[in-house]
């Protein structure tokens, strides 16, 4: 009688290997060793036979943990090639279930016992880019838009067969829209070219659609944009995309939005700032301006000697995030600005402010002082 070889040694791994290991040997072996490519080579058969009957015990969990523990006595007497599909006919009765291992489990039918594919199928997401003004992204609006689509053919209500006529189960794949060509070690599934993986053809198609089941046509629709939103947010509207295939679900469509850059204003996530130019009499002795926001203008009031830079925050006149329930403010930078286009007299007036000011002893621009008793310093520091 001759002597088994251990499995593990036959598929050439470890008695710890994974699933995935076992699987992969086996897929080279039986790869290299098969009749197809071993014409005539009784011994490349011999090893064939030895390594699907390895593989079809170490794949199954329990036939590998019996074997593990006692054996090849612990099979039972199915550890021949026989027992595991090889068939009493002694040549390759099993050759599809290789293939099913070697390419994925593929189906090995030419056409009716293959699953039927599902005819229906949802409609494609639409895309539609928008653009905004500051105001209506901040305090929201409905706009209508137009975009073109598929919508379901009214005729054959998505069928895309005539009126009295219904499609009918595809001849060449019995309906499973895949089509299985084996020959030789070769097997390829590829979609049926009859009816276009469908599974069905229509032999009286419907006049308006042509048999599609769709058609092409603008739809109009109200958009509702929320207060808010900002630039890259989008805007779901569920079932508004292009009908689906055969009575399947509509897609969906989103409306990108992008905000156009605002004259005043400049969004921070929840806070707008502007940049006011004031003059610097109104900066000198104070005063009071107008600010604009986005629903109004608003009083403000600026203290005397106030300087460039200066930022007065005005709470709750920003924007309202739709990701949060917190109102933003508005931030006002203050740009002091230099008169221009003075004449004779008003530079005259400028010189007697100027020399006013000298005169009195005091101090009237600290900052500009202390800049250059900075330069002082510096160019001291430079000749010792």
């Amino acid at each position: 009688m001759t002597t088994k070889r251990d499995y593990y040694e036959v598929l050439g791994v470890a008695k710890n290997a994974s699933d995935a290991e076992v699987k992969k040997a086996f897929r080279r072996l039986a790869m290299k060793y098969h009749p197809d490519r071993n014409q005539g080579d009784k011994e490349a058969e011999a090893k064939f036979k030895e390594v699907q009957e390895a593989y079809e015990v170490i794949s199954d969990a329990q036939k590998r943990a019996a074997y593990d523990q006692f054996g090849h006595e612990g099979l039972g007497g199915q550890g021949g090639f026989g027992g595991f599909g090889g068939g009493a006919g002694g040549g390759f009765g099993d050759f599809g279930d290789i293939f099913d291992v070697i390419f994925g489990q593929q189906g090995r039918r030419g056409g009716g016992g293959g699953q039927r594919q599902s005819r229906a199928q949802r409609g494609t997401d639409l895309k539609y880019n928008i653009t905004l003004n500051l105001e209506d992204a901040v305090l929201g609006k409905e706009i209508k838009i137009t975009i073109p689509t598929l919508v379901a053919c009214d005729d054959c209500h998505g069928s895309g067969a005539a009126k009295g006529s219904k499609p009918t189960t595809c001849s060449d794949c019995q309906g499973s829209g895949q089509i299985h060509i084996q020959q030789g070690f070769f097997a390829v599934q590829q979609t049926c070219p009859r009816c276009h993986g469908q599974g069905q053809v229509i032999s009286d198609p419907c006049h308006s659609c042509h048999g599609q089941g769709r058609k092409q046509e603008q739809k109009t629709l109200s958009v509702k944009i929320p207060a808010g939103v900002d630039n890259g947010d989008r805007i779901r509207l569920s079932g508004e995309g292009e009908a689906g295939i055969h009575g399947g679900p509509a897609g969906d469509l989103y409306v990108q939005v992008q905000v156009k850059a605002h004259p005043i204003f400049e969004r921070d996530t929840n806070d707008l700032h502007c940049h006011m130019p004031i003059s610097f009499v109104t900066a000198a002795i104070g005063g009071e301006i107008e600010v604009p926001t986005l629903t109004g203008r608003v009083k403000l009031k600026i203290p005397a000697e106030t300087q460039t830079g200066k930022m007065f925050r005005l709470r709750n006149k920003g924007v309202k995030s739709l990701r949060s329930p917190v109102t933003g403010d508005l931030l006002c930078h203050i740009n002091v600005e230099t008169p221009v286009n003075l004449n004779r007299e008003q530079k005259e007036l400028l010189e007697k402010f100027a020399a006013s000011m000298k005169d009195d002893g005091k101090n009237h621009s600290p900052k500009e002082q202390s800049w250059f008793d900075k330069v002082k310093k510096f160019f001291e520091d430079i000749k010792h």
